[in-house]
């Protein structure tokens, strides 16, 4: 009987040890692993969060957001897709007045009025006396229009050209990057408030970091193309000259021909003869040195010429 109690009692301690063993041995690997998992849960989640892997809409993708104002795909009008178009108008002016003061200020006071505003403005004259200036006049969209035709009203107008520049593609594409990096910003503030481990803290404020550079960079990329979409831009150069350039068809007849050229030809002449009397006014110093000179050079050589008839 105290045989086989003894028996009994060696086999129950035996099983113990042998199950005691077995739970150490697996419960360290199960520790080691989920410790390992949880130290590589927020990469794994930011590398599948990825910035080029954000769908964009230059790629046809509607992004982590809807962006305001973007066209809708599934609009069939025309209408509708100009209507949330970002569109950029520029121009080109090339201006001449005969009243150079009158023009100017009225060029400028017509920016104003339409809620303008001159981002350049500079003025010269050129040898002759006459007048310049250049223009870059910043103009609501919606006004573009009007004030190239208040332009043509105000000075004579040469040449124009103008400009349309859709951006809508470019527009829409940094405006989903931008929501795509501010959701992933969120993310990572999220896990940062739940890391522990120091070396996981760092990698998240250094990603933090090029997030934020990421964020400013797209937003003023945004306010550029806001300021080019809501205010046209137009170049404006404005000459001084004695009379207006016209472009004239050819006369029909002989006679008309001949009086046009008649007449061009008395212009040409009085503006030569007061370029003639410019460039004398301008010089007449050196013209009175000039004559000085050659007269003493005419007096010295009638002398010379006495003294050797006498000798």
């Amino acid at each position: 009987m105290k045989r086989g109690l003894a028996l009994f009692l060696a086999a129950l301690l035996a099983a113990l040890t042998l199950t005691a063993c077995g739970g150490d041995g697996s419960s360290a690997p199960a520790a080691s692993e989920s410790q390992t998992d949880s130290g590589e849960s927020w990469k794994a989640e930011v590398r599948d969060f990825g910035f080029d892997t954000a769908p964009t809409a230059a790629a046809g993708g509607a992004g982590p957001e809807e962006p305001a104002g973007a066209p809708d795909s599934g609009e069939p009008e025309a209408d509708s897709r100009l209507a949330n178009a970002k569109m950029v108008y520029t121009a080109g002016v090339e201006a001449e007045t005969q009243d150079f003061d009158a023009c100017a200020a009225a060029l400028e006071k017509l920016v104003e009025e339409l809620g303008g505003y001159l981002e350049y403005a500079s003025m010269g004259s050129y040898g002759d006396g006459h007048r310049s200036a250049s223009y870059t006049a910043r103009v609501p969209s919606p006004r573009f229009s009007d004030f190239l035709e208040s332009v043509g009203e105000l000075s004579h107008v040469t040449s124009q050209d103008r400009n349309t520049d859709n951006i809508s593609e470019r527009y829409y594409d940094t405006e989903s990057r931008l929501a795509t990096q501010r959701t992933k910003m969120e993310r990572l503030q999220a896990l940062l408030a739940k890391a522990e481990n120091m070396e996981d803290i760092i990698d998240l404020e250094n990603a933090i970091s090029e997030t934020e550079l990421q964020i400013e960079q797209l937003t003023g990329s945004l306010r550029h193309y806001d300021a080019l979409v809501d205010y046209a831009t137009v170049d404006i150069r404005l000459r001084e000259v004695l009379r207006l350039s016209t472009v004239e068809e050819a006369p029909p007849t002989f006679g008309s021909r001949l009086g046009s050229a008649f007449t061009d030809g008395l212009h040409g002449f009085g503006d030569f003869l007061q370029d003639v009397a410019v460039y004398l006014a301008y010089n007449w110093t050196w013209m009175v040195l000039l004559a000085l000179i050659i007269l003493l050079v005419v007096k010295v050589s009638k002398r010379r010429q006495a003294q050797r008839g006498e000798t």
